[in-house]
């Protein structure tokens, strides 16, 4: 993402005590090594990057917009003023760059400094005189594309929605806490007859991150200028260099020596932590992928777009980490094996952003063996008859190298390990298989190559498009390991690699694509090197360098794959995708490499899409969960919330009895699924998954066919 991947965990307390809230920061200057270290990324990047785009005026507007975005995402603290004053310097910064100079950096760092603790004064205030909670009024809360306030009257006024608006969900989130206690009560009946609370029921009073709406909400804001005031030059000049590096593509950025160190500790498989990619997003730290095998994925409850906004060690009190840099995040939710860290959250499906879950994990490593594929037979029922359908999870493409290029033949990898699995599955007599690619954010695009080549016969895979030219990487085995039917099912985290290995299925006919409406859209390949080998502490740069296109021509950018059968989850209307990013590289074309279709599944497509939509619109748990995927949809599309205490509550209770229904239907045995496990029974997609597969094994096998049943068979039989 723009603001750079992480994987989560955590160190300890960055910030403790109320003192904390008098420090006042010194005026910040950039110190000598930063304007080496400025020369040598402003010749690195145009040199590096696929595009090779020159570094000239249009790229230095571009990093003037990021950088402003980076330091006032919500367009909340500077003026329009302070904007245009400093926009009329922003043609001349790169060539100032390439000078080394990265002055400018640190005045516009300490205008916002300025205007934070302008902020926060009259946040103060407004907290003092309190709130109407029954006017009906409305705040814009997605404000990343907004015109800063032209001016104080409006600035004030954008402030005293905003900060109503915070205390309004700290209200809201206080009375739904309070009946849900009164509930528990009254449906736990005391010895004597009294209704005492259920075990483990605190009250909203007593819970510790829930303290009185206005102190919660000043102490949110002062935190954040206490995190201004506490940062250093690193701080500053990592944004600023990053921002040039993001005006190329997205991918790109600048880390510094402390930023490297955290991004090698999250590469190493003996991470010790959660088990989560972390990403910042409007100053939380978001969950961009659960890694399987670790704690998270273990638990079942963290999910991706979840955003944690505070930290406990063990039964220590929570720290509130909302703005903070996402390094230091990171290090206070990375910790020990073994011990345990309690994470508050607002679920992804939260849309108003008033419902928090506290969540505890207990830290440990996150190995190979726990990432490697792993695959079940499971039976799936269709027309009353139940078939084996064999599912394979395949969470990242990975290969012991070192093994593989010393020529060792017993090396590890992710072909050689679902080879395995559908070799014993064809033991088992499954009659079709289930790739599963969701949430698989790639890995090594030789393995790949290699898997695709478990399905077809010797042809082209991939096209890789570098500086020098256009690469064809191809399948050398002419052999076909399983030839069955096939399907692969994909969601919005299913990105590079993976998009790949789908795209290069659905382009050979040889698989049903299943999932949501099209795959994250990851088309480039970044690499990493120090801005000068000889000297680490100048950090390092990571730059794209190169570009993928399927065997059909297209790219796989932006684009991404689009299954032929959607159904969807909730990231399917959220903003997770390469398109949602600032300054994300183009789709383009490039010629079709020559290959040869197994079959055209076309036909087929059209009447499994039939059968699954009118099945999906009689099972009360897609009905739920559609219900819940709409709601988060409009409430995306709307960007403006009620700052009305009646309306929210109603908007938050419906948010809440949705929630409870999907839960419920899900719980919900029904004929067909008294086989499934606890898991497998809340996975809707793979469920349908697997009923679409079962339907196209079954055609193929029922002796009086229809012209649909005929379409069907000749389809997975390669006719």
């Amino acid at each position: 993402m723009a603001g750079g991947l992480v994987w989560a965990a955590a160190f300890g307390i960055w910030i403790t005590g109320d003192a904390a809230l008098a420090v006042t920061g010194k005026t910040l200057e950039p110190d000598p090594q930063s304007a080496v270290v400025a020369r040598q990324l402003a010749r690195a990047i145009p040199r590096l990057h696929l595009s090779r785009r020159e570094l000239d005026e249009s790229l230095s507007v571009e990093a003037f917009q990021g950088f402003l975005n980076m330091l006032d995402y919500d367009h909340a603290y500077f003026l329009a003023s302070d904007v245009e004053e400093f926009r009329k310097e922003a043609p001349l910064l790169a060539s100032r760059l390439e000078k080394g100079d990265v002055s400018f950096a640190f005045r516009v760092f300490e205008r916002l400094r300025e205007r934070v603790r302008d902020r926060v004064a009259f946040a103060d205030s407004l907290l003092e005189k309190g709130f109407d909670l029954t006017v009906s009024e409305t705040y814009v809360w997605k404000r990343k594309d907004a015109p800063w306030a032209a001016g104080r009257e409006e600035w004030d006024d954008l402030w005293r929605r905003k900060v109503k608006n915070e205390y309004l969900a700290r209200v809201v989130v206080r009375h739904l806490s309070d009946e849900g206690a009164t509930n528990k009560a009254a449906a736990t009946e005391g010895p004597e007859g009294t209704n005492a609370p259920a075990a483990g029921v605190r009250r909203a009073s007593e819970a510790d991150a829930l303290l009185a709406p206005d102190a919660f909400v000043r102490k949110r804001h002062k935190q954040y200028l206490i995190i201004l005031e506490d940062s250093d030059a690193d701080f500053v000049l990592q944004r600023y260099l990053t921002a040039f590096a993001q005006a190329y593509d997205p991918h790109s950025e600048y880390m510094t020596p402390s930023t490297s160190e955290d991004f090698d500790i999250g590469m190493k498989l003996s991470l010790v932590g959660i088990g989560a990619l972390l990403s910042s997003e409007d100053g939380a730290a978001e969950i961009e992928q659960i890694i399987p095998g670790g704690p998270a994925d273990r638990d079942g409850r963290l999910k991706p777009g979840d955003r944690i906004i505070a930290v406990a060690q063990g039964d220590a009190e929570p720290v509130d980490i909302l703005h903070w840099p996402l390094y230091k995040a990171v290090r206070i939710i990375r910790g020990e094996k073994g011990t345990k860290v309690v994470l508050t959250v607002i679920p992804a499906s939260d849309i108003s952003g008033t419902r928090t879950v506290r969540i505890d994990l207990v830290r440990d490593e996150v190995k190979l063996e726990a990432q490697a594929a792993k695959g079940e037979v499971v039976p799936v029922v269709s027309e009353g008859v139940t078939n084996r359908i064999g599912v394979i999870r395949l969470p990242a493409f990975y290969a012991d190298m070192k093994q593989r290029v010393s020529g060792g033949e017993e090396y590890r990898s992710s072909t050689r390990d679902v080879a395995a699995l559908i070799l014993g599955m064809k033991t088992n007599g499954v009659e079709g298989l289930i790739l599963d690619l969701r949430n698989n954010g790639g890995g090594s695009l030789a393995e790949a190559v290699e898997m695709t080549g478990l399905f077809i016969s010797a042809g082209p895979v991939v096209q890789v498009r570098e500086s020098r030219g256009i690469q064809v990487l191809s399948d050398p085995d002419p052999g076909v390991f399983y030839a069955g039917p096939l399907m692969v099912l994909v969601n919005r985290f299913s990105a590079s690699a993976s998009e790949i290995l789908a795209g290069a299925l659905q382009d050979y006919g040889r698989a049903i694509l299943v999932g949501d409406s099209k795959t994250h859209g990851k088309g480039t390949v970044q690499s990493w090197q120090n801005l000068d080998e000889r000297n680490p502490r100048l950090g390092s740069l990571k730059i794209t360098t190169h570009s993928f296109y399927r065997v059909a021509g297209g790219s796989t950018q932006l684009k991404g794959v689009v299954p032929d059968i959607v159904v969807r989850s909730t990231l399917d209307v959220m903003e997770v995708g390469e398109e949602f990013l600032p300054h994300a590289m183009n789709w383009t074309v490039v010629n079709m490499a020559r290959y040869r279709p197994v079959s055209d599944l076309s036909a087929a497509v059209n009447v499994l899409k039939s059968r699954s939509l009118a099945r999906r619109q009689e099972d009360s748990r897609y009905r739920a969960q559609e219900s819940m995927i709409e709601r988060v949809r409009a409430f995306q599309v709307s960007r403006e919330i009620s700052l009305n205490l009646q309306d929210r509550l109603k908007l938050a209770r419906e948010e809440r009895d949705i929630a409870r229904l999907e839960e419920e239907a899900i719980s919900m045995d029904e004929e067909g699924d008294a086989g499934e496990k606890k898991d497998r029974s809340r996975d809707l997609v793979l469920i349908e998954g697997g009923r679409i597969l079962a339907d196209f094994i079954g055609m193929g096998q029922t002796k009086e066919k229809s012209n649909a049943d005929r379409v069907l068979e000749n389809a997975w039989s390669g006719k």
